[in-house]
């Protein structure tokens, strides 16, 4: 399976969306971005997309949520250690109140894994984050980096919000 992301304006991705509606998609937005993801074991509809072999999954895309994507740069010699600690981690997200799905998505065109998690809204997510899963979680990630830096970078934080409702720019 694969995901592939393309950017563009709220409009004009709902347009790409709404001409696909047999292909599973998922149009988020925050105030800064909007994002249309498309999985797909199969060639995307994209034109120039950025492209991803999803290495791990759980649960389906939903009209209305809140996502997180924890973007990760990794160095190649880094990779196989990086892809073992996500993949071998017990899924105890699974359980936590509020949660929709989650992609781990290895990059096919870039250094930047992506840690994707749905939630039902931003209360959820942040009620995960102060959980002792969210604790234990990166208790490992921390373990994990002792044993010699696979990171290329820093890793960042993107959230956005997935629903019928255009998201106003700040002013």
């Amino acid at each position: 399976m694969f995901t592939y992301i393309t950017s563009g304006t709220y409009d004009f991705l709902k347009k790409i969306a709404e001409k696909h509606t047999t292909e599973n998609m998922l149009l988020m937005q925050s105030v800064q971005s909007s994002h249309l993801w498309h999985e797909t074991s199969k060639a995307t509809v994209f034109q120039s997309p950025r492209k991803y072999e999803v290495i791990d999954a759980a649960g389906d895309f939903s009209e209305v949520g809140f996502v997180a994507c924890n973007n990760i740069p990794v160095r190649d010699e880094g990779r196989p250690v990086f892809e073992f600690g996500f993949t071998n981690q017990e899924k105890l997200i699974e359980n936590e109140p509020g949660f929709i799905a989650m992609r781990v998505l290895r990059p096919l065109s870039s250094d930047t894994y992506v840690f994707m998690t749905m939630w039902e809204d931003e209360e959820a997510y942040e009620a995960w984050k102060s959980s002792k899963t969210f604790a234990k979680v990166h208790t490992q990630t921390e373990s994990a980096k002792s044993v010699g830096s696979v990171f290329s970078g820093p890793s960042y934080v993107s959230t956005f919000f997935v629903g019928d409702e255009e998201i106003e720019e700040a002013k």
